[in-house]
């Protein structure tokens, strides 16, 4: 029997060196990610050990599972991670913490419920009401969490706000995403992903966008994203502070438990719901001589569920950059309305109006680069799904979340 040095050679195969129960000391890549399947003595555990392990870190659920197709995030970290989640009471981070808590995570949401739901927090995390400019509470808060990753949801997102109130926007999404920084650093938090946009690129000159596409955004909104992502490239190059940034277009859909409320709704598949709901008599379609199949704006469109897929896997150690993220097609105003439409059973009525000042006719992200590093693939690639989900939440909660108990 001869040893080479992947392993050892069995009647013409061959076994892993880090293979359970062969006795050799693993890869120096299983200790990184594996190191919970190691001795003390750097030896792989026998295989019942192996089974007796997954038994206890995987127990049974406790409630009953989604109706939608789930992956086992939990494999893609080398353990189950502490995670503090800011915005995690607003429409997207309400869905991610959802999912991280279903992969084992232990979740803290940070949300100063401006935007955000107290109902939408789910009841198995730890919900810290506060804001990130609080230079005691927001330490003490990480602190508290032992935080090893960050997540960041917490933004202003209303680009014809940013508009008529930059400040705004420049305060919260880059001067308080600053102080979220130096508060990570502080607290020694290693991983921090990102929930940016793709409003940082302003009008393509090509699409579908990559990665590589310039960045000129023509609202404060987008310059403030934008300005983040610097400040993460600094604090990682200074720091060491590994990071994911994540840039998209039109989050939409919703999981069984949880859903799309703004007090200001801008986007448009809710509003269409609101007609098939009876709560608006028509939705308004800006523009229909666009260089489009159909005349009207074509966007790209992404299920809250993929994002949240994405923000899990940017968790696993090594992964560090920008990605965007997106289905690669997109679907025009006109379709939305249709599937809308054809989802709900509804008749929607429409009004044209003339163009806005500024709309692309189309914005569609490419997403190779999440698919090749990542493994990222969106569990709900076609508008239907998307739109059913979405309809089946507004269905059961037609006035949105309840109102927020008085303080």
């Amino acid at each position: 029997m001869a040893d080479n040095e992947h392993g050892k050679v069995r009647a013409g195969r061959v076994t892993p060196a880090c293979a359970p129960g062969t006795g050799r000391k693993p890869h120096p890549l299983f200790v990184c990610y594996f190191p919970f399947l190691v001795t003390a003595q750097r030896r792989v555990l026998p295989p019942a050990a192996l089974l007796l392990l997954v038994i206890v870190m995987h127990p049974p659920p406790t409630r009953p599972l989604s109706r939608f197709p789930t992956f086992p995030f939990s494999c893609l970290v080398s353990r189950h991670m502490n995670v503090f989640a800011t915005g995690g009471a607003g429409y997207i981070g309400s869905v991610y913490v959802e999912e991280a808590l279903n992969a084992g995570h232990r979740v803290t949401v940070f949300d100063n419920l401006c935007e955000g739901h107290r109902a939408a927090v789910d009841p198995r995390a730890t919900f810290v009401e506060g804001e990130l400019d609080d230079e005691i509470g927001l330490p003490d808060a990480l602190k508290r969490s032992q935080a090893e990753v960050i997540v960041h949801f917490a933004a202003h997102a209303l680009v014809g706000e940013s508009m008529t109130n930059p400040a705004k926007y420049f305060g919260n999404n880059m001067v308080n995403g600053l102080k979220l920084l130096n508060a990570a650093v502080a607290a020694g938090v290693k991983k921090f992903v990102f929930s940016s946009t793709c409003a940082t690129y302003g009008p393509p000159d090509q699409v579908p966008m990559t990665e590589e596409t310039p960045q000129r955004p023509i609202n404060p909104y987008g310059e403030s994203k934008l300005m983040f992502e610097k400040l993460l490239r600094w604090y990682h190059q200074i720091h060491g502070l590994e990071f994911v940034a994540f840039r998209y277009f039109n989050a939409a859909g919703a999981s069984e438990r949880f859903g799309e409320h703004h007090r200001v709704e801008t986007h448009l598949i809710p509003n269409v719901l609101k007609v098939a709901l009876g709560q608006a008599t028509h939705c308004e379609i800006y523009g229909t001589d666009y260089p489009t199949p159909d005349g009207t704006c074509i966007r790209d469109y992404i299920h809250i569920a993929d994002l949240a897929q994405a923000h899990l896997l940017a968790m696993a150690p090594g992964r560090q950059g920008f990605y965007n993220l997106g289905n690669g097609g997109g679907y025009s105003v006109r379709e939305v309305i249709e599937t809308c439409a054809k989802v709900t059973g509804k008749s929607i009525k429409t009004i044209e109006k003339p163009p806005r000042p500024g709309d692309p006719p189309r914005l569609v992200a490419a997403a190779n680069k999440a698919h090749q590093e990542l493994g990222w693939r969106p569990r709900f690639p076609q508008l239907e799904s998307i739109v059913r989900t979405a309809w089946n939440w507004h269905r059961t909660h037609p006035q949105g979340y309840p109102a927020e108990p008085p303080v």
